[in-house]
Order: C-alpha cells, then sequence, then structure tokens
C-alpha cells in the first residue's frame, strides 16, 4: 500500500493500514519545513496556526512510525506487530517520486493531499505507470470526483484491454477500480449530530439510509422501545463530569461496540446507541437551499407587514360603513372607498353627511398608505440588493448553533446543519473563505471577525445560543473559543475538532470537571475518516461511520461469498461480538435472523476496525473474543487469515 499526503489523514491512514489490517505501507510526506516558514500575522494567523499545527502532526507521526516499524516495535492500535514500513519525503507526488515509491508493484495508492489538483495530477500518473492499481482519491468536488472516477476507471480497462490479453491479465485489471471520497462528507453528518441534542446519527447513501440513535440511561420503571439492534454501550464515565470519552484502551469501563444482547442486559446505568431504521431507496434528507428569489416573508418587515394588514382592515371598514349607509351594493361601496383612498376626484358633494365623512376618512387613510407603500418599496429593494451579501445575526436570535471555521469542514457542516432545519450563525475570519458562498446562498448569517478578539462571539449571539462547534484548522483556536465561550455560557454545549487525542483527552477532564452540568465533546475529521480511506484501498465499499465516544463504528457492503463467517450461516448466527453484525441484504431493509446467506448474496453490516480486518482476512487482525460474550460456536470457527 502506497498512501502519499500532506496532513494529518496520511500519517492517520497509514497507522490505521499498518496496525489494524497488518499491510506494508509507503508513506509519502513533504518534508519537514517548519524551521523555514515566515512568521504571520494579522488575519493569517488562523491559517498559519494550522499549517503549523499540520507540520507538528507530520513530525509526530514520523516519529511515532519510525519507532513502530523498525525494531520488531509494537504497531499502533492494540500492539500488534508492524509488518514493514517505509517514509519518502517529496515536496510533491511526481512520476519520479511514485516510481521509488513502488507504484507498479503496489496494490493500492491513496492521495488524501490537501489539494484536489494535486490528487487528480498524481492519479492520472499513477494510472499511466500501473493500469490495475486500485486508486483512492481525497477530492473536495463532488462532481468533479465523479468525472475523475469515471475517466481513471475507463482509462484502467482500456490499458488492460490492450495488454497480452490474457484472461489471467484480464481478471487482475478487473480490481483497478477508483474511488473518490472526501474526509469532510465523512465526518460532517457525525460533528452535526454531536451538536445538537437528539439528532440522529445518519449513515446515507444513494439507496442506503441508516440511522441510530444515542440513548442515556434509562432511568428505574422506564420503558425504552429496545430499537432494532443495540450498536454500542457507552463507557461508564459518560455521565461523570470528570470522566472523559472512552477509548479503545479504556477497558471494562470504556464502550463496549456491538454487544450481545447479555451484555446489554447486564449492563444497567450505560447509555447505548440504538439503530432506529435501516431503509432503501431513501429520498434526499430535506434541504434548507434557498433560490435566487428570497421567500415572500423575507421582503417585508414583521411591523410593515402589521402596517399594511391593519391598512387593509380601515379599507374594508369604511366599505362595509359606506354599503350600510348609502345603501348601494357592496362590489360599489369598495370601489368608490378606492376612489376616495386614492384622491380620485368625485367628491360627495350634496351627498349625505355619512358619505362626506367617509370620504374624508378615506383621504386620511390614503394619506398614511403613501409612507407605508414607499417602505415596502424601500425594504423590498434592500431585500433584493443585500440577497447576494452576508447576513447579520438578527435580534432576538436563540436556540442556534455557533459554527466557527467556514472551510472545507465547515462548509459540509454547514449544509447537514440546514438540512436539519437547525438555526446556525456563522463565525469566519477569512472574508475569501470557500464557505462564504454556501452560506449566502442558504441565507446563513454570519459573523467576519476573529473568533479569539472580543465582542466577536457576542456579536454571533453566543449568549442565547444551543451550542458552540469549532471545527476551524488550528487547535488552539478552537480550544481558546471554547474556553471564552464558556465563560459568558457555562452550560454551553461545546464540540471542538482536536487532533491530538491525549490533548482532546486533557481538555476533556479540564472542562468536564470545570462545568458539570454542560457537554463538551471533541471529534477528529482524521479519526472518522480514516476507516473508510482504509477500506477502500482493501477494496472493500465502507457506506460511512459513526463515532461512540473516542472510537468509530463502521459500515460496510460486504459479499457473502468467499466469508466463511458469512455463508452457510444464518443471520443471528454470522454475529460476532464485538467484531461484527448483519444488519441488512442489499436491496432488502428487513431480513428475519433465521435466513441463511448464501453466496451470491451482499450483505449490509455494522463492524469494528479489527472485526472489519478479521472478516476481511488481513493478517494483521487476529480473532478476540470480547470479555463478557459468549464464546465462539465451535461449530464455525473463525477463519484463519489468508497468507
Amino acid at each position: 500500500m502506497v498512501v502519499c499526503g500532506d496532513d494529518g489523514l496520511a500519517h492517520r491512514l497509514a497507522t490505521e493500514l499498518r496496525g489494524v489490517y497488518g499491510e506494508q505501507v509507503t508513506l509519502v510526506v513533504p518534508p519537514n519545513e517548519r524551521a523555514a516558514r515566515p512568521p504571520a500575522v494579522g488575519r493569517a494567523r488562523a491559517a498559519s496556526a494550522a499549517l503549523l499545527d499540520r507540520v507538528v502532526n507530520a513530525a509526530v507521526g514520523r516519529t511515532a512510525a519510525n519507532g513502530n516499524g523498525h525494531g520488531g516495535g509494537t504497531g499502533p492500535g492494540g500492539g500488534e506487530p508492524s509488518r514493514g514500513e517505509r517514509l519518502l519525503e517529496a515536496a510533491e507526488p511526481t512520476e519520479a517520486v511514485l516510481a521509488d515509491a513502488g507504484v507498479e508493484r503496489a496494490t493500492a495508492l491513496a492521495l488524501v493531499y490537501d489539494d484536489d489538483e494535486t490528487n487528480i495530477r498524481a492519479a492520472l500518473t499513477a494510472r499511466r505507470l500501473n493500469p490495475r492499481l486500485r486508486l483512492v482519491l481525497r477530492l473536495y468536488n463532488r462532481r468533479l470526483g465523479q468525472h475523475i472516477e469515471e475517466l481513471l476507471d475507463q482509462a484502467a480497462a482500456l490499458a488492460v484491454g490492450e495488454g497480452t490479453g490474457d484472461g489471467e491479465d484480464r481478471a487482475s485489471g478487473s480490481d483497478a477500480s477508483t474511488t473518490v471520497l472526501s474526509d469532510a462528507d465523512t465526518a460532517a453528518p457525525a460533528l452535526a449530530a454531536t451538536a445538537v441534542a437528539g439528532t440522529s446519527k445518519v449513515v446515507q447513501t444513494d439507496e442506503l439510509l441508516l440511522r441510530a440513535v444515542e440513548r442515556p440511561p434509562a432511568r428505574p420503571g422506564q420503558v425504552v422501545a429496545p430499537g432494532l439492534c443495540t450498536l454500542a454501550l457507552l463507557s461508564a464515565t459518560s455521565t461523570d463530569p470528570a470522566g472523559a470519552d472512552g477509548a479503545e484502551g479504556s477497558g471494562d469501563r470504556g464502550p463496549r461496540l456491538l454487544p450481545h444482547e447479555t451484555e446489554v442486559r447486564a449492563a444497567d446505568g450505560r447509555g447505548t446507541v440504538v439503530l432506529e431504521q435501516v431503509s432503501y431507496a431513501a429520498g434526499p434528507l430535506p434541504n434548507g437551499r434557498a433560490g435566487v428569489v428570497p421567500p415572500f416573508a423575507s421582503l417585508f418587515s414583521r411591523r410593515l407587514r402589521w402596517s399594511l394588514a391593519g391598512l387593509v382592515g380601515c379599507v374594508v371598514a369604511l366599505a362595509v360603513a359606506l354599503a350600510l349607509v348609502t345603501g348601494i351594493h357592496p362590489l360599489r361601496a369598495f370601489y368608490l372607498t378606492l376612489l376616495d383612498l386614492f384622491a380620485i376626484d368625485d367628491p360627495a358633494i350634496g351627498k349625505s353627511l355619512g358619505r362626506q365623512i367617509l370620504q374624508l376618512l378615506s383621504g386620511l387613510v390614503g394619506l398614511l398608505l403613501l409612507p407605508v407603500l414607499l417602505a415596502a418599496v424601500l425594504e423590498a429593494l434592500g431585500t433584493f440588493r443585500t440577497a447576494s451579501a452576508l447576513r447579520k445575526p438578527p435580534r432576538g436570535l436563540g436556540g442556534h448553533v455557533v459554527l466557527l471555521g467556514l472551510g472545507k469542514i465547515g462548509t459540509r457542516v454547514l449544509t447537514r446543519l440546514r438540512e436539519l432545519h437547525i438555526p446556525v450563525v456563522c463565525v469566519e475570519s477569512d472574508p475569501e473563505a470557500r464557505g462564504l458562498a454556501t452560506a449566502r446562498r442558504l441565507r446563513v448569517p454570519v459573523v467576519l471577525g476573529d473568533v479569539t478578539q472580543e465582542g466577536v462571539l457576542e456579536a454571533a449571539k453566543i449568549h442565547r445560543a444551543h451550542a458552540l462547534l469549532a471545527v476551524t484548522s488550528a487547535d488552539t483556536t478552537n480550544l481558546e473559543a471554547v474556553l471564552y465561550a464558556r465563560s459568558v455560557r457555562p452550560d454551553l454545549r461545546v464540540v471542538l475538532r482536536l487532533y491530538d487525542d491525549d490533548f482532546a483527552t486533557a481538555v476533556y477532564r479540564t472542562l468536564r470537571a470545570a462545568h458539570p452540568r454542560a457537554l463538551t465533546r471533541s471529534r477528529s475529521v482524521t479519526h472518522l475518516a480514516a476507516p473508510a480511506f482504509a477500506g477502500a484501498m482493501l477494496g472493500r465499499q465502507i457506506l460511512g461511520a459513526i463515532p461512540v465516544e473516542r472510537r468509530v463504528l463502521l459500515f460496510a457492503a460486504v459479499d457473502v461469498g468467499g466469508h466463511p463467517q458469512l455463508e452457510g450461516r444464518t443471520v443471528d448466527g454470522a454475529f460476532r461480538a464485538g467484531a461484527w453484525r448483519v444488519l441488512a441484504l442489499e436491496g432488502r431493509a428487513s431480513v428475519p435472523g433465521d435466513h441463511m446467506l448464501r453466496a451470491g448474496e451482499r450483505v449490509v453490516l455494522a463492524a469494528t476496525r479489527r472485526g472489519l480486518a478479521e472478516l476481511l482476512g488481513r493478517p494483521g487482525a487476529a480473532p478476540r473474543t470480547p470479555p463478557g460474550a459468549p464464546p465462539l460456536d465451535p461449530a464455525f470457527p473463525p477463519a484463519q487469515p489468508s497468507s
């Protein structure tokens, strides 16, 4: 496996492939240029801090990689031995660099640079060097990604077809697939769900919709719907203010992924993650996108609409009074009232006193109507003029989510929150950020300014917000914003994007101990995205991932044929506690537990990272039986890893 990248995702992906799947990995990263970087001031501080964090993470990742890959050390994530690694430093993935990395002999190549153009250029070069190479690209542009995927697959098919022509070569070319993924799309649903209490954890593809929800511990005497199945038990410290989110090394008190039913029944006082829905042919989630023309209600302010309504009521009342006084038809009375209202020359000379009084009142209402109509015209023109400009947070706004950062991740999170119809106020320091266009199109209020400066969060109405979601690229900026927001609102729900797990754990304990009644969560984008990229490199379709505290639960589509852990077993019999669980058959949302799985079928399953590695027969994964689960059925021993 060859991994090329310039930020934390490359190192996390290489660690995933070595530590979980036991693969030989060549990691290509840029050289350490930290000392040569000039100092930055002003508004470039946040971007420079992000670059500093990336370089620091790269250096730490290389140090850890060198320690784990040589001298018989243990690999990350569970103490399993590394099968080998190789580290190359290159500024760009040129043809010479890819050849030196061994792309001609590699099984798969992951290009996870932050720049889309760099990934596309390297992918075209790699496809020419090795037409049978499995490619995994990180692209932010979805539409361009679809075209690139089709182009590279077509190029691979043509190159293999023009080869020697024997069946073996053609068969080997059938695995030369191209997969385009986005770390932003993978992480955005999880970040949005964490920021809003009660929001479901959703994994959605073109046809499949999986919906899970995190439930707190049941109170005594409370009857809770069981759901379809229990996907995870939360850690025993999840309700402890001074506790931290559980990780893989938390022991029995940590979160339990895919627990056995006996373990679920015995786990009193622990929260759960329950699968609520599995459906196919699911339509798109409702979105909050606005068209080019703003809605009618937004053209005029509420006060102006009430003024117009009052004038209309006065006109109707005058018309009714005129019909009663003169005895004429109501339509004629309404017509005469409008003539008087618009001062059209038809004086009521020689008419009754009531008619003359009503004519004077109609003229007075007409005078009042003139400034109201002028205000309506000015407001409508102002609304159309500012439709393409950034909105400011309206007065009285409350219960919203304050989103810090409108980069790649922030833009996807913003779109997800608006799809859920959640009010959002964005804060961004860069007036040229890519997410500002999305915020303008969705008519989301934006505050431009450095979040570390006084008054910026106040302008975003942080004192009346429901949650703060800090997803900038700089850990220090996110932490500073959260600490300041907690000083304003001690009970504010906060979600941080942090790269370093140890640093995140320390932040958890401190913030939760200082603010026991508030919720603090941290999510790493690379931690959420790396399993999907690793699965794609192994030729498996990873549908999505949901975070369970500091762990990740994967959803994958797997062929039954060739997997003795699935083939010839029932759906219930194929369940391996702590490893994998069959949720549905492809195309069928509901499948009975006694259904016999046969070759040719394709299942959708939930799996842990190591469980998926074991199921795929990777040499780096050893079968394990989690504590509290019954022993494996001796009639169906686990499959031995393939050579």
